[in-house]
């Protein structure tokens, strides 16, 4: 085994591996900030729609600030992907969700990329362990799974499989940091891993209501954007909820409103409210307010949604 030996923060030269939206977004975010990046994908016309991609983001990626040495000029498309990944510090795995095809592409790279190089894949769903089956050196492979579009949505997540080292794992979370992202480093692989599990659960009560009549698309889209939405990007459901408990905050919460997870507010089966289960919401919202009093983070809460709404109140002026 190979461990590497390079520190994250000196990473220059990222190879990225798959040029549709998903890997065409980590190319222009690797762009804007600062690193060499070659790209490789087998469609014919990838390297036209992954040059107009980056075009169409750079506006975006400029106003949130280029790094000194970004520039578009950077890219590099390679005929084929030993090519791609003969030179690379880190290597960004994004081609479509088919098993099969992951396990191949994802041992190809393997056995294309210098040792001890951190391979990434970008899966939606698959678990590191199902797809690292293939590969010689599956001690270096992780899922480092982005939102689209990656160069704006700031979360990855990143977990290892069976056979991943704990190195790889600290060290693609170190990297994604130093690459501006917002991470979270999972304990443990779970299919769709958090944010995906969460958005899922949404999706399929919308399709419920819809497929029965219950709810209207634009109904289900204002339900959101102009409720909850509007308070979780600041706080999350967790605190939320935290909140909606008041100075007793997620206890009373829990107490208060624990019997409604019996109710038909949605085809998921709820969990039994037990005293393990509250304690670990009641101590986890503790250590995420971060010593904020339920005034103090109400206080953030309320300036945080007058500013959302204040920006989306301008975007939607913007289009009049």
């Amino acid at each position: 085994m190979i461990e590497r030996t390079g520190s994250p923060a000196e990473v220059r030269r990222i190879a990225c591996i798959g040029a549709g939206v998903i890997g065409g977004g980590w190319v222009a975010l690797f762009l804007a900030r600062g690193y060499r990046v070659t790209a490789w994908d087998p469609a014919p016309d990838a390297e036209a729609k992954l040059r107009r991609l980056v075009d169409t983001a750079w506006p975006a990626l400029t106003e949130l600030g280029l790094a000194e040495d970004a520039s578009a000029e950077n890219l590099a498309v390679a005929p084929t992907l030993p090519e791609a990944v003969a030179d690379a510090e880190f290597v960004q795995e994004s081609v479509p969700e088919n098993l099969d095809v992951k396990r191949d592409l994802l041992a190809r790279i393997d056995a294309a990329t210098p040792p001890g190089v951190v391979i990434s894949s970008s899966t939606s769903g698959y678990g590191m362990t199902e797809m690292q089956t293939e590969c010689a050196n599956p001690e270096r492979l992780v899922v480092g799974h982005p939102f689209n579009p990656p160069y704006l949505i700031p979360l990855v997540e990143v977990v290892g499989g069976k056979h991943t080292e704990p190195w790889a794992v600290d060290w693609a979370s170190a990297f994604f940091e130093a690459a501006g992202k917002s991470v979270i480093t999972m304990d443990r692989e779970v299919p769709g891993f958090i944010a995906n599990r969460l958005q899922e659960a949404i999706w399929r009560e919308a399709l419920h209501m819809v497929a029965n009549g219950e709810a209207t698309v634009e109904q289900i889209d204002a339900s959101i954007t102009e409720g909850p939405g509007l308070r979780w990007p600041l706080l999350g459901p967790c605190l939320t909820f935290h909140l909606a408990g008041g100075e007793g905050g997620m206890a009373h919460m829990l107490d208060h409103f624990g019997p409604s997870l019996r109710s038909p507010w949605t085809r998921l089966e709820a969990p039994e409210l037990t005293e393990e289960l509250r304690e670990r919401m009641v101590s986890g919202c503790a250590e995420a307010a971060e010593g904020r009093s339920i005034h103090e983070l109400v206080r953030d809460r309320d300036r945080a949604v007058i500013a959302v709404l204040r920006a989306v109140h301008g975007v939607r002026n913007g289009r009049s």
